[in-house]
């Protein structure tokens, strides 16, 4: 099957099952490495399938011309090739192509446990900062020697080693970095996410608040500040972590809290409060892309209009009519201006292979 969106609003439309989504996770292959719905590559095969492979062509801010080609078997590593040369690793590519999802199933980043808050902020920190993602995957690096360290401690009844003071340094080092880039970042995020959620509910007050395991920050902290709250806090604990056999505080360990109207989203708003939240959250990390990168990303959102009245709809087009290019998919055709509307039954007939 081959694709050509237009430059601005494109809505994919047909029956459930006949894959509009696979059109967005294949796009989602091409610029972060990855499905944006599917845990695994191999739930990405078509039944019966033994591989995928995906050609495609991504222009640019300045007109410059991105080929990637990914491969997939179910015996061989998957490759990435961008511009005919392969790379690896696989997050060198993260951030060439800036990109959004929408999906109904994130809204579990409203409503489920911190892990779905920290993957939120770390995927989008990442493409637009190298150094935070070579940061977070170097402290999930760290973190499982220190945390291997403190089994062994645990299991010899040791009191100290000289090696787990050497983890907690390293640890502490990247642990502050991370943390400085996330406080930072939401500061910048709340001021986009403040506007946009106006314009989508104008009688309620968001805000998003970023808690550290370490405790409260404040405002004006340094790096190096950062770094020695982390050293003196595990000093504190450490004979806790040997007693558990794990490390008890860092980056692994912070959440994001969403409040409406002061108070916690995920125990008080209704279903449609969080998917507004969501959706507004999706919208905001768009802006803040553009403002640091100088590109628009593309937006990939599926299913975005059911259970959405029109009212709103409305007004979550308007704002993506400022967004670029937008790839929307829907059970029903929907006739509404400035929407380039395709019927996933055309591309299969048309550019079937």
């Amino acid at each position: 099957m081959s694709f050509e969106p237009s430059a601005g609003i494109n809505l994919l439309y047909g029956p459930n099952g006949s894959g509009k989504t696979s059109v967005l996770e294949g796009v989602h292959f091409c610029a972060l490495t990855k499905g944006f719905v599917s845990a695994a590559d191999n739930e990405s095969l078509s039944f019966s399938q033994d591989y995928f492979l995906l050609n495609s062509a991504f222009i640019d801010e300045d007109e410059s011309e991105i080929k990637i080609k990914i491969v997939y078997t179910k015996e061989k590593e998957k490759q990435i090739i961008v511009n005919n040369s392969e790379i690896k690793p696989f997050s060198r590519h993260i951030g060439r192509i800036p990109c959004i999802t929408f999906s109904p199933q994130e809204i579990v980043i409203v409503s489920g446990a911190p892990a779905e808050r920290r993957r939120f902020i770390d995927n989008a920190i990442s493409q637009t900062d190298r150094r935070y993602l070579d940061d977070l995957l170097a402290y999930r690096r760290v973190l499982h020697q220190r945390n291997a360290l403190l089994v062994q401690l645990y299991e010899q009844s040791s009191p100290y080693n000289d090696m787990l003071s050497l983890w907690t340094e390293q640890l502490s080092r990247l642990a502050a970095s991370i943390v400085s880039a996330r406080i930072k970042f939401s500061a910048r995020f709340l001021y986009h996410f403040k506007d946009l959620y106006s314009r989508l509910s104008n009688n309620e007050d968001p805000s998003v608040i970023y808690r550290c395991s370490i405790g409260k920050i404040i405002t004006g902290t340094t790096l190096e500040d950062l770094y020695a709250l982390f050293v003196a806090k595990f000093q504190e604990i450490e004979k806790q972590e040997i007693a558990r056999a794990q490390t008890m505080l860092g980056p692994h360990r912070d959440d994001l809290v969403f409040l409406l109207n002061e108070k916690e989203i995920k125990k008080y708003a209704s279903q449609g409060q969080m998917r507004t939240f969501l959706i507004c959250l999706k919208l905001s990390q768009h802006r803040l892309f553009e403002e640091i990168l100088g590109e628009k990303p593309i937006c990939l959102l599926d299913d975005l209009f059911s259970a959405l009245d029109a009212e709103r709809s409305a007004a979550i087009l308007s704002i993506l009519e400022t967004c670029g290019q937008s790839i929307i998919t829907s059970a029903e055709k929907k006739e509404l201006t400035k929407l380039n509307a395709i019927s996933i039954e055309s591309l299969k007939k048309n550019g079937a292979k």
